[in-house]
């Protein structure tokens, strides 16, 4: 017994030593560069910013809501704003109010790059609930205010301000720099960065890599980090809704049967929330584990150094972080549309549901129906595809130039700023841009933290003046860092 005792006593320690070694050699793997001089912005940057923000480029669902003046006032403030831009690079319209630019660069030996962005923005549910005029382009305690602040006439209108001061300045690079702004992002894209997307497939264009909308960086967002910490997407999840009816009798409500359309649809759905797909670690989750891991404290430091053993660990712990946590990890599923009933005395015959499913790498649009379908297990439910489906994106390199490149502008912008990959977990129009590039990457250079987080798409969107500011910056040192090879 003794030595049956001793033999576990030494594996025990073997493992502990193992455990050890494995911690103690997962070391850094952030790149040291300095931060360079500020550039000064001007006042009118700003403003300009302003001016776009007023101009209610809405993206609706239905295409009868869709108003294009708004659309033909943002064409007429890129010319006036930006006029070195508009005249210097050749510009190209797509389906009225895309917008293509090609900055001719240097050496025609080297493989472009292309910076994206979109113009359009999502409607306001609840303007009652804004603080300010969503469109009223507010600036308050040093923020300015208003929808397109964060999502995302922010990138458009910061990479438009970096290119023309460098114009401005006489500045042409190596590269050759495709700026693409679509009109319909957030509906798709089908108009906007498909088009140009296949523009440039014809043409032959294989680019450096493509930089869109993305991570940011986030603000003690990130568990066992308390420093500031930028997040590079190198992959973004797919996106597929599912549209579920239910067809039955109705009648009278003062005779209601034991089971209407209502409740047929709704026990579904609700079945259908308690049953999630199974939660994996995905190729980018484990990239931000590699780079972010070894900057933590010592127990998630130990977790994700010996991640093969701790793995279910690490993904409950994600799972029940945050929802943002949890959706790194697992395929979310998140009703979006109810509807049912005309009048408040009559049991409705019909009942229709649309739920939205953003999807992790690995699984597709088919897995979810079928995991749908089995989850509802009722056949008075009908379930088919709605609108447009997205697969997830291939995962691009974090060892390319372009990755390097972006970390190095980061770094060189963003005082003490970690950096990191990771899964997107929303949609972007880089994922049209495929045949262009392997090498995708999403991030724009602001600050989310839990004071904003929630204002995508909702109330109250904002961003510092100086977040502003410094993504100019950032896209100038971008553009110059890119016309080399990254060091």
């Amino acid at each position: 017994m003794k030595k049956i005792g001793l033999g576990v006593l030494l594996i025990l320690l073997l493992f502990v030593v193992y455990l050890l070694v494995k911690t103690f050699t997962f070391t850094s793997k952030q790149l040291k560069v300095d931060v360079i001089e500020k550039v000064v912005i001007s006042n009118d940057a700003v403003a300009n910013f302003q001016e776009a923000l007023k101009l209610k480029t809405i993206s609706f669902e239905n295409d009868a809501d869709f108003d294009p003046k708004p659309f033909q006032a943002f064409n007429d403030l890129l010319k006036r704003n930006y006029p070195l831009t508009d005249s210097l690079l050749n510009h190209q319209v797509f389906s009225e109010f895309s917008h293509l630019y090609k900055w001719e660069g240097a050496n025609a030996s080297l493989k472009p790059v292309v910076l994206m962005g979109h113009i359009d923005v999502v409607p306001i549910a609840s303007p009652e609930k804004w603080s300010v005029d969503p469109f009223g382009a507010e600036i308050k305690d040093g923020e300015i205010w208003g929808r397109g602040t964060i999502d995302d006439k922010f990138s458009v209108i910061g990479i438009l301000e970096s290119v023309e001061m460098l114009l401005n300045q006489g500045f042409q690079p190596e590269r050759t720099i495709y700026l693409a702004f679509g009109h319909d992002e957030e509906i798709g894209g089908e108009k906007g960065a498909v088009q140009m997307a296949k523009y440039l497939e014809d043409l032959g264009v294989k680019a450096a890599f493509v930089l869109d909308e993305g991570y940011a960086i986030t603000q003690k967002l990130v568990p066992g980090i308390e420093a500031d910490v930028a997040m590079i997407g190198i992959g973004e999840k797919g996106s597929t809704t599912i549209e579920f009816t239910v067809d039955m009798d109705g009648g009278h409500s003062s005779k209601p049967a034991k089971e209407t359309a209502i409740d047929v649809l709704a026990k579904g759905i609700s079945n259908l929330k308690a049953s999630p797909l199974k939660a994996s670690i995905s190729e980018a989750m484990n990239g931000f584990m590699d780079y972010l891991g070894p900057e933590m404290g010592f127990v998630n430091k130990m977790a994700f150094a010996n991640r093969g053993l701790f793995k279910g660990m690490i993904i409950s712990t994600y799972e029940n972080a945050s929802t943002a946590g949890n959706a790194l990890v697992r395929t979310t599923t998140a009703p979006t549309i109810f509807e049912a009933g005309i009048k408040e005395n009559v049991i409705p015959t019909y009942a229709r549901a649309l739920v939205n499913f953003r999807i992790v790498p690995g699984q597709t649009a088919e897995d979810i129906l079928k995991h749908a379908k089995n989850v509802m297990g009722d056949e008075r439910v009908k379930a088919k595809f709605f609108g447009f489906n997205s697969a997830p994106s291939p995962v691009s390199s974090i060892e390319s130039d372009g990755y390097i490149t972006i970390n190095k502008t980061i770094k060189q912008i963003f005082d003490k700023t970690l950096t990191g990959p990771n899964l997107v977990i929303a949609a972007t129009d880089s994922r049209h841009f495929g045949a262009i590039s392997s090498n995708i990457y999403r991030f724009v250079p602001y600050h989310i933290n839990e004071q904003n987080i929630d204002t995508f798409h909702g109330i109250d969107e904002r961003i510092p003046i100086e977040d502003y500011k410094d993504a100019i910056r950032f896209y100038i040192q971008l553009i110059k860092n890119s016309s080399k090879p990254a060091e």
